[in-house]
């Protein structure tokens, strides 16, 4: 049984394993709670500036030491322009235009189960502010990097496809 139930939260029964709406669900057999997992939501943004790419060093997992864009999950309630202007501001410190969505990724664990989806975009600093990334929140390191700079070492596939398609 997959999420963070092991008992109905409405009349605390244990649930079941139980075929529902086509596909095995946690369900109460008393009240008839269904436990819907709901998809994590990631956004990324790729961030150029004068010819070069923003990456943060990981310092949490997934991806642990490994660079990628930044970005994170979203909050409920939150549109995802918001929440990437927001990991932004918080992740590098940087305030940024979210310009356009480029591509929309599974999000996979390592057992190849896709728990989400990451929509990426195409951010722009702002122009009255600086192009100083400070790491902060989950980035160990915050760097800009130019086409025949990138690190070898990246965390995710749509990091990767990403900066290809940048590289063109």
């Amino acid at each position: 049984m997959t999420g963070p139930y092991i008992y109905c939260p409405y009349c605390a029964t244990p649930l079941e394993s139980i075929h529902r709406f086509g596909q095995i669900r946690p369900v109460c057999p008393k009240c008839g709670f269904v436990y819907f997992q709901d998809p994590k939501v990631a956004v990324i943004g790729l961030v150029i500036h004068d010819g070069r790419v923003l990456l943060i060093k990981r310092a949490v997992d997934p991806g642990r030491g490994m660079w990628s864009l930044p970005g994170g999950y979203m909050d409920a309630g939150e549109m995802p322009e918001a929440a990437l202007k927001r990991e932004l501001q918080e992740e590098v410190g940087l305030e940024v235009q979210v310009v356009q969505l480029l591509d929309i990724y599974p999000m996979t664990e390592a057992s190849g189960r896709q728990r989400g989806i990451v929509l990426a975009y195409r951010v722009e600093l702002l122009a009255h502010h600086s192009s100083q990334a400070q790491a902060g929140d989950d980035a160990e390191k915050a760097e800009w990097f130019g086409p025949g700079e990138l690190p070898q070492e990246l965390a995710f596939e749509s990091t990767r496809s990403l900066l290809e398609q940048w590289l063109g």
